[in-house]
């Protein structure tokens, strides 16, 4: 992967110097913001990567950050949010955050997840293309496009819509997908609920009423080619 420019944001100071250290240790460059606006203003500039983004902040908090973010970057997001917070961590991944760490943190456990989303968004597979009436996905390319227009998925979004392409008419649990797509071997399954929910929004005619990834209920999901 090389020295990945990560940005990490947090008001805490100890908490930015500990994460810091992991990072560095990990081979990473490392920026770092201590407000919301800092953080914004640092991403144009440096463009990183990928963005370590606690939830909580004493100006602009994180979740407009990450909607900032959004609107013009895909850049992955690992949030940070409080025990407890299991809204604010939901209204993240809705927003598009790739991944989240739940404080108290194992700085360690923070850096390999930032690594593996850095795997997923900068490895470059073998060349191919899958492909779905007017729904297709350049691989190498990491290019998703629907009736010849892009669509701005997250590193996340893309490894999901991969996956579900390449294994169509298969049922699969979302402790499965949590498992096979993100690699994670425990975590929280409605992180794979929301990511399905943004999908759907991005890829099917009617969200509410998917023909392309179906609910199947009791079990989990299952692509159906349009």
């Amino acid at each position: 992967m090389g020295r990945s420019k990560v940005l990490v944001v947090d008001d805490d100071l100890t908490v930015r110097d500990v994460v810091r250290r992991y990072l560095e240790l990990a081979g990473h460059q490392v920026a770092l913001a201590g407000t919301g606006e800092e953080a914004l203003a640092l991403a144009a500039r440096l463009r990183p990567d990928l963005v370590v983004l606690d939830l909580m902040l004493p100006d602009v908090d994180g979740l407009e950050v990450c909607r900032r973010l959004r609107a013009t970057s895909a850049v992955p997001v690992v949030m940070l949010t409080a025990l407890g917070e299991e809204e604010n961590r939901i209204a993240g991944l809705s927003l598009g955050a790739d991944d989240y760490v739940t404080k108290p943190f194992s700085p360690r456990e923070l850096a390999l997840r930032v690594s593996s989303v850095l795997r997923r968004s900068l490895s470059s597979p073998a060349s191919g293309e899958l492909a779905d009436g007017d729904l297709r996905l350049d691989v190498a390319a990491r290019r998703a496009t629907r009736g010849g227009d892009d669509l701005s998925l997250t590193t996340r979004e893309f490894d999901l819509l991969a996956f579900f392409l390449a294994h169509p008419g298969a049922v699969f649990t979302r402790e499965q997908l949590l498992e096979k797509v993100w690699g994670w071997d425990f975590g929280d399954q409605s992180t794979v609920t929301v990511h399905v929910r943004r999908l759907r929004e991005k890829i099917e005619t009617t969200p509410a009423k998917p023909i392309r990834i179906a609910t199947v209920w009791g079990v989990g999901y299952r692509y159906d080619r349009a």
